[in-house]
């Protein structure tokens, strides 16, 4: 059915309307970023200062299980992992490419996969994957809401499964590195092993003074593993949150360029409709006229 003036000033209109949430949604993921990356920036001290302090507790002798985390078995019987995704849509191709790059990490792994997903969106993709989370969490909405959810992660992922305290726990996210670009990574978090005991240990201090643990060192040595988790849990949200706004902005941008361009098209259509439309009306004119005239001169004739 070909177009009237009436139905494309109406498509026009529409355009325009949903230009304007676009635009919306782009000042607000450009503001949400802005926040996720400071505050992994801020982080950044903290969990140099963690690590500082692991690797004082780890240079001296300890009693009792050799694993920081109190395993003394490095053998996976179930693999645990948690995937940090999103609950929204509209964030091109962010839940796709993770949910790719942590089926292929997990299906390199020996033993049982339980899952945890953050986001909806994610819980979907790893399930239509052959992967069903075992859990769903929401996306955090604000910095602030950050905190909460680690601390539901590190319960969930504490609590024994069919028996099995010597299983690994992986964390997933997507991490961003310049402009909209980001890219899925994964890290192993638990156990904490003789090769991550290694590499703090020979971390270089920052100064001539070393410190000292005063007391037993392992009621301090658990409580900063403890730190150690939640700084890596809460870094991982916030680059992922960071992540998925930054992908979402380049979806509105180039929503926003399909717009435009849809808008230039609809406007060239709606001129061009309006001049042919116009060009009828006067050749109407003009006919009448030359009719009349010629009617005229006929009856003037006659007489």
């Amino acid at each position: 059915m070909s177009d009237t003036l009436v139905s494309l000033q109406r498509k026009i209109d529409g355009a325009g309307d949903l230009e304007s949430v676009v635009r919306s949604m782009k000042a607000l993921a450009a503001a949400s970023i802005g926040q996720y990356e400071k505050s992994v920036a801020a982080l950044a001290d903290y969990y140099r200062t963690v690590e500082l302090g692991l690797a004082v507790c780890l240079r001296r002798p300890m009693t009792g299980a050799a694993d920081p985390a109190g395993r003394t078995s490095t053998t996976a019987k179930t693999i645990r992992a948690v995937v940090f995704g999103s609950d929204q849509g509209l964030v091109g191709q962010f839940n796709d490419v993770l949910a790719d790059f942590v089926c292929k990490a997990l299906a390199a792994l020996p033993g049982d996969k339980s899952v945890w997903a953050v986001g909806e969106r994610v819980r979907s993709r790893l399930a239509e994957a052959g992967f069903p989370p075992a859990g769903l969490f929401a996306v955090p909405t604000s910095v602030a809401a950050i905190t909460p959810l680690v601390g539901q992660i590190l319960v969930a992922s504490e609590l024994p499964h069919d028996g099995d305290e010597t299983g690994q726990l992986y964390l997933f996210h997507n991490r961003p590195r310049s402009g909209s670009v980001y890219e899925p990574v994964g890290l192993r978090m638990l156990p904490l092993d003789e090769q991550w005991r290694l590499r703090l240990t020979h971390r270089p201090w920052p100064s001539g003074n070393l410190p000292e643990v005063i007391g037993s060192g392992e009621p301090t040595l658990r409580a900063l593993v403890r730190e150690y988790l939640f700084v890596s849990l809460y870094k991982a949200c916030a680059e992922s949150l960071a992540s998925e706004n930054a992908s979402r902005l380049a979806a509105m941008q180039r929503a926003e360029k399909n717009i435009d361009e849809l808008v230039l098209d609809l406007t060239r259509r709606f001129r061009r409709l309006r001049q042919t439309s116009i060009d009828e009306e006067l050749f109407d004119v003009l006919s009448g006229y030359e009719s009349s005239s010629k009617k005229q001169a006929r009856e003037g004739a006659e007489s």
